[in-house]
């Protein structure tokens, strides 16, 4: 790699059920970053944990990895000291684990999606380690995957949610006792929505219309997540998306083009929203990667048909911008998190749903459809920049421990 560009490691995949979302964001990702300046590659995190290098990560076609590709491929550890930049050591298994050379880079792109890599656990190693990366810093990602945890920020700052319940994860099993869930449910009403608290992509979501349904539900909730929450549906729904982000403004924080998803039945799916209408053996019609053709406007990840900057009533659009930047401001936020409300169209009320710390394909066709549009490549260079100003921003001094609070000599 060059001298000159810094070494910008994108990491994908992970131990989540929206391993496969995130490979494909990662692979947009190193397809869209500006090679003038920065030289890009993948770091793959398997379903099993094993933290992977190698030229076949770049191709979408060697997923899932079988046996004949990991002999491809590198076993490495983070370094933990914490030197500035990132350092990944070779595992000496293999065979081409003994002689290898550590791997440096200089920032850190995670483009996880949920569990063990949205939700503040990488954000954290990366800080234990140095190690400037990308996005919403810990406590903000791990707030913000929490859908319990959202909803009591959103209220403590004003900002209007749905009323909700906490549902648990029994010790054994997947059901909970009749009397407790009636207990739970009975003050948000039926129809209700049940979905994951820690997860996204509409993985287990579903709508109930009675206690036997919710709980003909909660199996698929708690196979991948300890806990659920319920929420009353809500009639009419429309939906709108913004993103948020202070790393293109010098620091002022601006936000995107408003997107109206439209859905073609009441409920979105997982397979709806990343799958329909794309070409799932290249992945270049969902979302390719970003075009450098100045004005030009791309589709994203996502191919469900959507409006960009739908006509909204003058207070509506105020409030979706404004309570955005509340709760952005309010966890003093970094990257660009995408922000999803939810609408009675007939009423005209709106809550905040939840948020998304790293967003599919990085939002990044709401920022090319923004008042002051920026291009994928402009954005994902925007973003790497911030990172490196957030670590410089915490740097501590070599020896951490004030001279007054030293209790143990050090050397001369």
């Amino acid at each position: 790699m060059s001298k000159s560009k810094k070494k910008i490691a994108v990491f994908i995949g992970g131990r989540s059920p929206e391993h496969d979302v995130s490979v494909v964001t990662g692979l947009q990702i190193l397809s869209a970053i500006d090679t003038t300046r920065y030289e890009a590659f993948p770091v793959y995190i398997a379903p099993d944990g094993e933290w992977l290098i190698g030229d076949i990560l770049r191709e979408r076609s060697s997923y899932m990895l079988d046996a004949n590709a990991r002999k491809q491929t590198r076993a490495v550890l983070l370094d933990l000291k914490a030197d500035r930049g990132g350092r990944l050591i070779p595992k000496k298994s293999g065979l081409l684990g003994g002689g290898a050379k550590p791997v440096e880079f200089d920032v850190a792109v995670p483009a996880f999606h949920g569990l063990y890599g949205e939700d503040g656990g990488i954000q954290g190693l990366f800080e234990l380690a140095n190690v400037p990366y990308t996005g919403m810093r810990s406590m903000g990602s791990a707030v913000l995957m929490d859908k319990g945890a959202t909803k009591k920020l959103l209220q403590s700052v004003g900002i209007p949610v749905l009323p909700y319940a906490l549902l648990k994860r029994p010790e054994e099993g997947y059901m909970l006792p009749r009397e407790q869930l009636e207990a739970l449910a009975g003050p948000i009403g039926f129809p209700c929505i049940v979905k994951p608290v820690h997860l996204g992509s509409s993985i287990g979501v579903a709508r109930a219309e009675g206690l036997e349904e919710l709980e003909a539900c909660l199996p698929a909730v708690f196979e991948y997540d300890d806990s659920a929450i319920i929420e009353p549906f809500v009639q009419n729904m429309v939906e709108y998306n913004v993103a948020v982000s202070k790393a293109l403004g010098g620091g002022q924080v601006r936000t995107s083009a408003i997107e109206k998803p439209k859905a073609v039945e009441a409920l979105l799916d997982f397979k709806q929203k990343y799958l329909s209408g794309g070409d799932n053996k290249t992945g270049d019609k969902m979302g390719g990667g970003g075009t450098k053709n100045p004005g030009a406007i791309s589709e994203g990840m996502l191919s469900l048909t959507r409006e960009l900057n739908p006509k909204l009533p003058a207070e509506m659009e105020v409030n979706i911008r404004g309570w955005a930047l509340a709760m952005f401001e309010a966890l003093d936020g970094a990257g660009a998190p995408r922000i999803d409300f939810i609408s009675n169209q007939k009423t005209g009320e709106i809550w905040m749903n939840e948020v998304n710390p790293i967003p599919g394909s990085f939002g990044y066709f709401l920022w090319e459809a923004a008042q002051e549009p920026v291009l994928f490549t402009d954005f994902l260079s925007a973003l790497i920049e911030e990172a490196l100003a957030e670590n410089r921003a915490r740097i501590l001094p070599k020896d951490p421990v004030p001279r007054d609070a030293r209790l143990l000599r050090r050397p001369v």
